[in-house]
């Protein structure tokens, strides 16, 4: 007997699916083809996005078996960029739930395994253990040694951790004194280990800046890219367990440094609460009601909440003077805008104003929210490797002389990743509170380039910065 016939709700219509699952009316998409023009891959897809939608409104549950609804780097653009304000990629999550849900095997067996073992991991553990994961995904794959040389240059500069940390909610939460002093800070799983340089720079960029940085007791995994893709339900209950938490301790900001955090966050924010299975696993995860009273940011929008351009300006000890950087914000600090309420998600300025704040060059590019395929970089290495590739080349193409981001797998991307493009040249890859922390006064050893795989120290001593 089939999957239909068990179960009378799968042979719905697929639009109803859908609309059932994220409260999205497919039939108003009129063909526009948006989605397809800004999206990154594309041309790697056996069904462009617009076709999709096309399909979906034809029900023609063959969509249920490409490879586009795998190989979704989940970018936001085509959300962003709909006149008609569809969640595309919401829908592509979708189709990879339905997909699953009818007994259809994955078109992309790897994307789908790597979703299916995160989520094992934080379901267990509360947060990514990075190297285990990785080490356990490669060996389900078959290819334990792929991957080798990142994973060498990595643990070389001791990026990786070997243990395993454990995260649970807490059910009694301490209020803080003076909260509404303080912002509650979201560090994500990558903190611990293969971005520690980003972390430790972001909380002394903080401590200049004079943000008081609270993080809060058992923050569990935002649930990440996998969440969304395999459980609507699971993609709010990660963020808003550590927000239940947040808002009992008397705080209304939280605040992370990881755009894919930030963005986790941000949605459960804007449309979480409203999912009243995730609110009732919460509060039994909790045992208590969350009021939905938790702002999220991202910290380069915590940064210009807390000081203007000139009073960061005034912190500066050693201008990053002659340097000329690309900033670079990737996908999701500011998509999809309809859910980040920024004013330009496609051309954003607020990395820039930090950089020139410290005294940098920043140069206009048209790279600077692509994406660099960070969702598709242990699966679909060699897409991946190809999207960052094309953004460091336009960079250097624009005369920059390295590249900033304020996201730990973006900087991952382009700067662990660099030794395996075909780029003819090595590109300084920073974290902006790396430079942040130099131009502060704090020093090169408190700023961690030591961490980072391309060498900056050339660079920074060419300008004689270090």
């Amino acid at each position: 007997m089939s999957t239909t016939a068990l179960n009378p709700a799968l042979a719905e219509p697929l639009s109803k699916s859908v609309l059932d699952d994220i409260g999205q009316n497919i039939f108003r998409c009129y063909q526009c083809v948006k989605c397809t023009s800004g999206c990154p891959l594309a041309d790697q897809f056996d069904i462009t996005p617009n076709q999709v939608m096309r399909s979906l409104q034809l029900n023609d549950t063959s969509i249920l078996e490409s490879r586009a609804i795998w190989l979704c780097a989940s970018c936001q653009t085509c959300a962003s960029r709909c006149p008609q304000d569809i969640d595309v990629t919401g829908v592509m999550d979708t189709l990879r739930i339905e997909a699953g849900k009818r007994g259809i095997d994955p078109a992309v067996p790897d994307v789908q395994r790597f979703h299916w073992l995160f989520m094992k991991f934080i379901q267990r553990l509360g947060r990514i253990p990075e190297l285990l994961f990785v080490l356990v995904f490669k060996l389900m794959r078959g290819k334990p040694f792929s991957d080798a040389g990142i994973g060498l240059r990595m643990l070389k500069k001791g990026k990786l951790k070997p243990w395993p940390h454990f995260a649970r909610t807490p059910k009694k939460v301490t209020a803080v004194a003076e909260p509404e002093d303080k912002v509650a800070y979201f560090p994500g799983c990558s903190a611990s280990s293969s971005a520690k340089e980003y972390d430790l720079t972001v909380r002394s960029t903080a401590d200049v800046l004079d943000i008081n940085l609270v993080e809060p007791p058992g923050w569990v995994c935002c649930g990440s890219s996998s969440a969304h893709a395999t459980d609507s339900t699971q993609a709010h209950v990660f963020p808003l367990r550590t927000m239940s938490t947040i808002e009992r301790m008397g705080m209304t900001t939280v605040t992370s440094p990881c755009s894919n955090c930030f963005a986790r966050l941000k949605m459960a924010e804007h449309e979480g609460v409203q999912n009243q299975q995730a609110m009732e696993q919460v509060a039994a995860i909790t045992d208590y009601q969350y009021k939905g009273k938790v702002k999220v940011q991202h910290f380069v929008d915590t940064i210009l909440d807390h000081a203007t351009p000139e009073q960061i300006s005034a912190k500066v000890k050693r201008p990053l003077q002659g340097l000329r950087v690309a900033c670079y914000y990737g996908c999701l600090i500011t998509r999809p805008a309809q859910v980040t309420g920024v004013d330009n998600s496609e051309f954003p300025m607020q990395m820039d104003y930090l950089l020139r704040s410290l005294g940098a060059e920043t140069v206009n590019w048209s790279y600077k929210t692509d994406c660099c395929g960070g969702s598709l970089s242990v699966t679909q290495t060699d897409l991946s490797l190809g999207m960052s590739e094309a953004i460091l080349k336009d960079a250097k193409a624009c005369g920059a002389e390295a590249v900033v981001t304020m996201c730990p797998m973006c900087h991952m991307n382009l700067d662990a990743r660099q030794p395996d493009m075909a780029t003819k040249f090595d590109m300084p890859i920073f974290h902006s509170t790396q430079l942040a922390t130099l131009a502060f006064g704090l020093g090169v050893k408190q700023s961690y380039f030591g961490k980072n795989i391309v060498d900056p120290l050339p660079l920074l001593q060419s300008k004689g910065l270090v």
